[in-house]
């Protein structure tokens, strides 16, 4: 079974920008489709961005325009780029398969967008 782990997280200030990477322990080519998640403090985990092995993707409406989700099979990689980031974008960040290809989640990486 596949797993993820996250990095890239850390403290920045409000407008600015981190690239968050998800490593997987195996191949993610055949993986459909790969997603971003996030969890702030006394909520839910929530979806925040898609991408499918063809490339297709998909933004929760407050990251669109502001995030981009990337992958790179050939690493067993997947990315989020992040821009003009806002405190409510404090969370700790997850990637997992879709559907079928969801597995444990993992720890997770802390973005603290903050002044």
């Amino acid at each position: 079974q596949v797993q993820f782990v996250e990095s890239g997280g850390g403290l920045v200030q409000p407008g600015g920008s981190l690239r968050l990477s998800c490593a997987a322990s195996g191949s993610i080519r055949s993986i459909y489709a790969m997603g971003w998640y996030r969890q702030a403090p006394g909520k839910q985990r929530e979806w925040v961005a898609i991408i499918t092995d063809l490339g297709t993707t998909n933004y929760r409406n407050t990251v669109k325009g502001r995030f981009t989700i990337s992958r790179d099979n050939a690493k067993n990689m997947v990315y989020l780029q992040m821009i003009s980031l806002k405190p409510e974008d404090t969370a700790v960040y997850y990637c997992n398969g879709l559907g079928g290809y969801q597995v444990d989640w993992g720890q997770g990486t802390q973005v603290t967008v903050s002044s």
